[in-house]
C-alpha cells in the first residue's frame, strides 16, 4: 500500500469535499448542474463555480421581496425564468463592493467577469436542456478588462533577489533562527520558479521522483490535469542538488513522504507558504517591485521570449493552451521585435 498523498489527487479531493458543502446552501436543483459538468471541469472550477453562485443567490434571495420569503435551498429551477437581464446587471454592480458576516469583499472587472462567466455557464447548461426558456445571463455582455503591465523582474533584480536569500541579512531576528534552516530550500524553489516558469501549484506538487538530474526534467501536472516535462539549466540542477542532499536527511511526516520541498514541519510545502516566503524576501530588498510568484513566471516567460523571439515556444514551456493568452500577457514584447524589423531590412546602401 502506498502511504505517500498524491498531492493533486488530495487537493481534488478536498475540493470536491467543500464543493459539496457550499452546494448543499444552494438550491437542489444545481447538483444536476454540477454533475452535469463534472467531465469536462475540474474540482477547482467547480467550487469557484459554486462559491460565485452562492454569493449571486443570496443577492436574489435578499433583494427580491417575494423570493426573499423562500429558503435558497427551496427555490425551484423556475426561479431561473423569474430573474431578469436587469437583476444581473444589478447583481455585477452590487459585487462591486458588498458586506457579509462583517467582512467586506470587493470585485474588480476581473472578478466581475469571472462571476458572470460563471453564471453564463450555469443558465446555458439549463436552457440547452430546455428546462428553462429563458437566458437572461446570455444577454449580458461580459466586462471589457483592461489589460495590467505585467510586472516582472529585470535581471539585476532577479541577482539581488536571489542574493538575499543567500545572506538573509536584512531578515529580522524571528525570520533569521528559520533562514538557517530553510536557505537552501528557499534557494531551490526561488530557482526553480525563475528557470522554469512553472506555477507555484505545479512546485509545490512535485514528488522527489518527478526529478530527473539525467535529463535536466521535472515532469509536472498541468491545469487541465495533464502531465509533461519542464526542463531546466544548469543554475537550477545546482540549486536542487544542493537541497536534495539536505532532503534525504529529514524525515517527512506519513503521508508526506514522496514530497519534494518540505515545510518546518516536515509536510508538504503549501502554496501559501511559497507565496509568503517570496514576499518576505522581496520585502526586504530595497526598490524592489511588489513581486508575487506569478511575477517570478512572468520574468521567466519575458526572457525566454526575448532570447528566442518564439510565442508559440513560451506557450508551450509555460503551459498555456491558447497562444493568444500568451501573446496577450507579451503583446508590449512583440510590438517590440516589429518595431526592430523597421530597421532590420535595409533596401539601399547608404552612400558614404
Amino acid at each position: 500500500m502506498e502511504n505517500s498523498k498524491n498531492y493533486h489527487d488530495e487537493q481534488n479531493n478536498l475540493n470536491t469535499i467543500k464543493m459539496r458543502q457550499v452546494v448543499a446552501t444552494l438550491p437542489s436543483f444545481c447538483k444536476q448542474f454540477f454533475r452535469g459538468i463534472q467531465e469536462y471541469t475540474s474540482s477547482r472550477t467547480r467550487l469557484a463555480y459554486a462559491y460565485d453562485l452562492r454569493v449571486f443567490f443570496e443577492f436574489i434571495h435578499s433583494y427580491n421581496s417575494v423570493l426573499g420569503k423562500i429558503e435558497i435551498t427551496d427555490f425551484p429551477i423556475s426561479v431561473l425564468d423569474q430573474i431578469t437581464r436587469e437583476d444581473i446587471e444589478e447583481y455585477l454592480d452590487y459585487i462591486s463592493y458588498y458586506v457579509k458576516d462583517g467582512k467586506e469583499y470587493t470585485n474588480n472587472e476581473r472578478g466581475k467577469k469571472r462571476k458572470l462567466s460563471a453564471l453564463k455557464s450555469f443558465y446555458n447548461y439549463y436552457f440547452r436542456a430546455e428546462q428553462i426558456t429563458t437566458n437572461p445571463a446570455a444577454l449580458v455582455p461580459l466586462p471589457k478588462l483592461h489589460e495590467k503591465e505585467i510586472i516582472r523582474l529585470d535581471a539585476d533584480e532577479v541577482a539581488i533577489l536571489l542574493d538575499q536569500v543567500e545572506d538573509g541579512d536584512k531578515l529580522t531576528k524571528d525570520q533569521l533562527k528559520y533562514h538557517n534552516k530553510t536557505k537552501i530550500r528557499d534557494i531551490a524553489i526561488l530557482t526553480l520558479l525563475l528557470g522554469t516558469g512553472i506555477r507555484v501549484s505545479e512546485c509545490v506538487g512535485l514528488d522527489i521522483k518527478d526529478v530527473d538530474f539525467k535529463n535536466n526534467g521535472i515532469k509536472i501536472r498541468r491545469k487541465g490535469g495533464y502531465e509533461t516535462v519542464v526542463y531546466f539549466g544548469d543554475e537550477v540542477a545546482d540549486a536542487l542538488h544542493d537541497y536534495l542532499e539536505k532532503r534525504y536527511h529529514i524525515v517527512p511526516l506519513e503521508g508526506h513522504e514522496d514530497a519534494l520541498f518540505l515545510s518546518i514541519q516536515n509536510r508538504r510545502i503549501t502554496v501559501r507558504a511559497v507565496e509568503n516566503l517570496v514576499k518576505k524576501y522581496a520585502a526586504n530588498v530595497t526598490g524592489l517591485k511588489k513581486i508575487t510568484p506569478h511575477k517570478l513566471r512572468s520574468t521567466y516567460g519575458t526572457a525566454l521570449y526575448q532570447e528566442t523571439g518564439d510565442i508559440y515556444l513560451v506557450a508551450d514551456v509555460l503551459g498555456h493552451k491558447d497562444v493568444n493568452t500568451t501573446r496577450k500577457h507579451y503583446a508590449a514584447l512583440e510590438d517590440h521585435r516589429r518595431r526592430m524589423a523597421a530597421k532590420a531590412v535595409q533596401l539601399r546602401e547608404k552612400p558614404n
